[in-house]
């Protein structure tokens, strides 16, 4: 039914609902990563570990990764608009308590419900895909996935607020800003075409459970959301892992780091709608080989071992192979490419799955979500264990590797058998 409500162009209203729904995904994942900066503070204020540190800042992440498959069900099922409303609401709430915790496990569970924004992601795709027809839709996600730059906002905007009247007053703020995006975007917005069209006659209003899973027994939705984990889960995880890092390695003070994780976040995010725009042109398939040659070259550069050649600023007075103006060019080639595949993933589920958009967009989101929050704790336990900063981009190495294994194997299958190549690919 989805598929028979899409024309060849754009349904009335699809601009504002883009723009709006990009604009509230911005303050969500502001939101979302909002320990990025304010972990910061609290490592030092309750004396953490690295490991504990990780674990924090990936909280969120969990939340919102899990919550991902089923708010994109209740999409397809209500509506974005009631949807989307909803959980910024139930994430403002949580936000706001944050201010209130005191102990380390008081944080923890705080940062649960803090995490509900970060679900907002696959309600949004599934509000937004049905407004474009599919020869767009890479485009329109596209530029709906432009709202990570929230993640610089918050890089941006919270070690000053923090700094001027404390952590606690960012989470209030941020809270209170996602109740103004709830109010705006349920008073502005209207339903998708195809919540209207069950309306008007009638059909079809609820499928089955089992309908709305039966996409997930096929494997290319894992195969994605591999994909998926490494270009926006390792994205996720720089984000809120960068601060940290070039404060430890290279003596920078919070605000400097803060602005410099902003600077990667920001065309980690922006260039994404520019994916969208290849996805359209060349295919996804040429998008997600360039992604994965490239961040394979990038970090097994940035992935060198520690050496001992001298002192440098840092709390380990170690010098490393590769100095800050060099990590940070190399971190912003990761964060391009990786903006450029995370809209390529998302081109192949429309059109593969234009039933199912919701439940399979939230697995793949999931599972990306998911490397948001193992791969800061993975970074974590590495320094821990191994006394090495880079071994954050070891890891990251060995998951392009396999990624890119996986996908040139499965196209290889493709190639041999061409009625399964997809229209998308």
């Amino acid at each position: 039914m989805t598929q028979a409500l899409k024309p060849e162009h754009s349904h009335p209203g699809a601009t504002q609902a883009l723009s709006l729904s990009t604009i509230a995904f911005t303050v969500c994942f502001a939101v979302w990563t909002i320990f990025s900066i304010i972990g910061i503070r609290i490592k030092d204020e309750l004396g953490l570990t690295e490991t504990e540190f990780g674990l924090l800042i990936g909280m969120p992440i969990l939340t919102g990764s899990l919550v991902r498959m089923l708010l994109g069900i209740w999409t397809d099922r209500y509506g974005g608009r009631l949807v989307y409303t909803m959980t910024m609401l139930a994430a403002a709430v949580a936000t706001f308590l944050l201010a209130f915790a005191t102990t380390y496990g008081e944080m923890l569970v705080a940062a649960l419900g803090v995490g509900l924004a970060g679900g907002s992601f696959a309600v949004g795709v599934a509000y937004v895909s049905r407004f474009y027809a599919t020869a767009r839709q890479g485009t329109a996600l596209g530029i709906f996935g432009v709202g990570n730059v929230g993640a610089a906002v918050t890089k941006f905007v919270a070690p000053f607020v923090m700094i001027a009247w404390g952590w606690q007053s960012v989470a209030l703020i941020w809270a209170a800003a996602l109740v103004v995006m709830a109010v705006v975007f349920w008073l502005a917005t209207e339903d998708d075409p195809v919540i209207r069209e069950r309306r008007r006659t009638g059909a079809g209003q609820v499928r089955s459970f089992a309908a709305e899973f039966a996409p997930l027994k096929d494997l290319r939705v894992w195969r994605f959301s591999l994909y998926y984990f490494f270009a926006f889960g390792a994205f996720v995880a720089l984000a809120l892992w960068l601060p940290r890092y070039l404060i430890g390695v290279y003596g920078f003070d919070i605000a400097t780091a803060g602005i410099v994780g902003a600077a990667y976040s920001i065309p980690a995010s922006i260039f994404r709608a520019y994916g969208g725009v290849l996805s359209d042109r060349y295919g996804a398939r040429a998008v997600m080989y360039a992604m994965f040659l490239v961040a394979a070259a990038v970090t097994s550069l940035l992935g060198l071992p520690d050496y001992s050649l001298g002192l440098v600023a840092g709390e380990d007075a170690m010098a490393y192979a590769i100095g800050p103006a060099v990590f940070i060019v190399l971190v912003f080639i990761l964060g391009f490419v990786m903006s450029l595949g995370k809209a390529a993933v998302y081109k192949h589920i429309p059109v593969y799955y234009p039933q199912n958009v919701g439940a399979v967009g939230g697995l793949v989101g999931m599972i990306g979500g998911l490397g948001g929050f193992v791969l800061p704790f993975a970074f974590g336990v590495l320094r821990d264990v191994t006394g090495q900063w880079t071994s954050c981009f070891m890891l990251l190495f060995l998951i392009v590797a396999a990624s890119l294994a996986w996908m040139h194997l499965a196209i290889r299958n493709i190639e041999r058998a061409p009625a399964l190549a997809p229209a998308a690919e």
